[in-house]
């Protein structure tokens, strides 16, 4: 991982090499062959989990006895990236195999890793999770979907929304009110299993979103849905705030990947067009704006993959704080949007095209700032610290 003609990212060993080429491999001839397709019909096929699941895609940093890929953090970063880079945005597996995993991993009893995390590994389970709720967007500690406890298991009612993999889960780490007097201490996280929608279960309509057509970002509803009180993680109640809390900053790390592949990837893509396109008698980078555009666009984006590999190398020594990894999200999410809308405006007409890479670029890239916590809440987290 590094930007065109830039230094390698340090962290990165010869293991890493053969994991981006297979991955990349299958993501460009096995997943973006089926975009038109996927896009249309708003989800993707449960078949590419599998398929991702047996190459060993899937739980890269799942200790091995649980059926992953016995590794860490850098190679979740290796995977994401060439999915990123390569313009595949179907597989929600940032949230399937970079999120939920590493909850059951960090938290999850004996027994639930065994029960839970070969599927996930093999991409016979779709992994989500649900904090957003219709009322409460980033404001966790608010949210008001309850979970009651009834002999051995939990009754859980209320609604979730923007869930990503929401249509084709069928695990859910759902974060409730287990006692909706408290806001942060009254948090539990529960596993609920939704394969074949089960009583009291429902999934709302997928959401059309301006990008990420090809994904299945979903609402969920609960209706007193049954739970096995043995599915809380962590074993007792109230540690759910403190679990997402200390899971967020792996959570933002991971968006960060992705903007800095995807500004790699424009600044590529745009470099290719300017050198083909002839305006005025020649090439579009023989003119100076484009030259000067494009040196800016390429500045930010080595910055970035600068940062990025910083803060990577601090998450597998278990020291990156809540603050830089909010410095993190916003930071490399608002570069990603600024350099892919530059780069779009050098493809004139044809970068609002979606038969253009860079179209579909931008339009994916706006809910980069949005999700995992919107950016205005890491400046907030960001001011905290100082």
């Amino acid at each position: 991982m590094s930007t065109p003609d830039g230094p390698p990212s340090p962290w990165r060993e010869p293991e890493h090499d053969d994991l981006a080429e297979l991955a990349r491999t299958f993501f460009t001839r096995e997943v973006l062959p089926h975009a038109e397709r996927l896009s249309t019909q708003g989800h993707p096929d449960r078949e590419h989990y599998r398929r991702a699941g047996g190459l060993g895609l899937l739980g890269l940093s799942v200790p091995e006895e649980y059926g992953g890929g016995g590794g860490g953090f850098t190679h979740e970063a290796v995977m994401l990236h060439e999915q990123a880079y390569a313009g595949e945005s179907s597989l929600g597996l940032a949230v399937h195999s970079g999120i939920v995993t590493g909850y059951l991993v960090a938290y999850g009893s004996e027994e639930q890793k065994r029960r839970w995390l070969p599927g996930l590994c093999s991409g016979e389970l779709v992994g989500a999770i649900a904090m957003t709720e219709p009322d409460g967007g980033s404001d966790l500690q608010a949210m008001r979907t309850r979970a009651v406890r009834d002999g051995d298991d939990y009754l859980v009612t209320g609604a979730k929304t923007f869930i990503t993999n929401g249509g084709l889960a069928d695990l859910i780490v759902v974060a409730v009110k287990t006692d909706p007097e408290q806001r942060a201490a009254g948090v539990s996280l529960l596993v609920c299993e939704v394969g074949g929608d089960p009583e009291g279960f429902r999934r709302g309509r997928l959401l059309s979103k301006i990008g990420l057509h090809a994904n299945d970002t979903a609402e969920l509803f609960f209706d007193e849905f049954r739970v096995p009180a043995a599915n809380l993680l962590g074993g007792v109640e109230g540690l759910g705030f403190v679990q997402l809390m200390q899971q967020l900053p792996q959570e933002r790390l991971v968006i960060g990947v992705g903007a800095v592949a995807a500004m790699e990837r424009a600044v590529e893509l745009t470099v290719a067009y300017a050198k083909e396109r002839t305006t005025f008698g020649k090439p579009l980078l023989g003119h100076q704006n484009t030259r000067m555009v494009l040196a800016e666009c390429a500045t930010r984006t080595r910055v970035s993959r600068v940062f990025l590999d910083d803060c990577i190398v601090r998450h597998t020594r278990g020291e990156l704080d809540v603050a830089t990894a909010a410095m993190a999200k916003s930071w490399l999410t608002e570069g990603q949007c600024e350099v892919v809308d530059r780069c779009l405006q050098l493809f004139g007409g044809y970068g609002y095209t979606t038969e253009y890479p860079i179209a579909r670029m931008y339009a994916d890239a706006r809910v980069q700032k949005i999700y995992g916590g919107a950016n205005e809440i890491m400046k907030e987290l960001i001011a905290r610290a100082l």
